[in-house]
């Protein structure tokens, strides 16, 4: 079993080693190899704009996800997420539950009403969880990002609270 909290100092070196996993770096804009340096400055941004959140078991951090709310007055309606979940923790319900929880904090407690995200089209398992939670595919964008040697694609999508 696991639960979902705010991360911690103390999680950085596992949030790492999580984004370290080659599948996730792969899946995700996070490069190889990240140093903990990297991963320090991104957590202890102590950002208005920032909130992370992991699942844990225990004393271990299975999935960590990033809502972003934009700082722009004229988009603080507007968040974005990233999100990832240790291999050996997929099919578990750990990606689930922190969709659940990021919307819900977006929605219920930061008066968000859009969140968006990008997401490899070749990542049919975040696909379908994201639209399991209402997101929409809005658009493909062509050579989005260079991935093992190569430029792929990505769908930008996006899920808007409706009153």
């Amino acid at each position: 079993m696991y639960s979902i909290r705010h991360s911690e100092k103390q999680d950085i070196e596992q949030i790492r080693q999580l984004y370290a996993e080659p599948s996730n770096y792969s899946a995700t804009l996070q490069g190889p190899y990240p140093s903990a340096e990297l991963w320090e400055a991104r957590l202890n941004q102590n950002s208005a704009g920032a909130i992370s959140l992991v699942a844990v078991s225990g004393e271990e951090i299975l999935g960590q996800l990033g809502l972003y709310i934009e700082q722009n007055p004229r988009r603080k309606h507007v968040a974005a997420i990233g999100m990832g979940v240790k291999t050996n923790a997929r099919r578990q319900g750990v990606g689930d539950a922190l969709m659940l929880a990021a919307i819900e904090i977006a929605e219920q407690w930061q008066a968000i009403s859009r969140i968006e995200l990008s997401v490899y089209i070749d990542n049919l398992a975040a696909l379908a969880l994201y639209e399991k939670h209402g997101f929409i595919k809005e658009g493909l964008c062509k050579n989005y990002a260079f991935k093992n040697g190569q430029f792929v694609d990505v769908y930008m999508m996006a899920r808007c609270k409706t009153a």
